[in-house]
């Protein structure tokens, strides 16, 4: 047991440990959310992290993500996904791909991977993903957040979760996203992907865990 996760014992056992150890895991955007994920994924252990997006850190970013500084605008999240992990936990092998997902690259993005998840900010591609999912065998952990809203959900391959969820969704204009609502969403994500790695179950199987931070409301939908 390497000394660096000997406080995640007895939480986690040391079987479950390894475990982690072993698992890939595909975590698709790399801002607000993605950042958070790939954050307390390495910190956790889990022993393959691919971090996708095409994306470059611009000045609004700065208020919430927690791999944007200002020495670092213009340059691409994904490679500094790479980079974060690379510092913290060298034990984790990191793969860093520079594109956005659609159509064309999402099968080959979930090929082989033990879990993806959800970082992304726009319903479209949320969608093209699940299908990814739905193909590849996988599971999906959703997550998405605005203002002081955030809701998760453990999509099972092939539910379509997601398309009845967003079937009547619309573009919204209202973008806010305030600094603690990433951290939190992605807290949860990260929780209930540990426990699906590591061959638990999930309340959120199935379910949509929505979460009201300025009312402290919390509520879990069967879907």
């Amino acid at each position: 047991m390497e000394e660096r996760y000997i406080r995640n014992i007895p939480a986690v056992s040391a079987e479950e440990q390894e475990t982690l150890a072993a698992k890939r895991v595909l975590v698709v955007g790399c801002g607000g959310l993605g950042g958070y994920l790939i954050e307390y994924l390495a910190r956790m252990g889990v022993g393959e992290i691919t971090a996708v997006d095409g994306d470059v850190f611009e000045p609004s970013n700065l208020n919430r993500q927690i791999l944007s500084t200002p020495a670092l605008l213009g340059r691409s999240k994904a490679i500094a996904a790479k980079e974060r992990v690379e510092t913290v936990n060298p034990l984790v092998k990191i793969r860093a791909v520079k594109i956005f997902l659609d159509e064309s690259n999402a099968a080959d993005l979930t090929a082989g991977q033990d879990l993806v998840l959800d970082a992304l900010d726009n319903i479209p591609a949320r969608l093209i993903l699940e299908d990814a999912c739905a193909r590849a065998g996988v599971t999906l952990v959703h997550g998405a957040i605005r203002g002081w809203f955030a809701q998760i959900a453990v999509v099972p391959p092939g539910s379509g979760l997601l398309h009845r969820l967003y079937a009547k969704s619309e573009t919204v204009g209202d973008q806010a996203s305030l600094p603690f609502t990433p951290p939190f969403c992605a807290a949860v994500q990260a929780a209930e992907t540990v426990k699906l790695l590591c061959g638990q179950p999930s309340i959120l199987e199935g379910h949509l865990l929505l979460s009201d931070l300025r009312r402290m409301d919390w509520d879990i939908l069967p879907l």
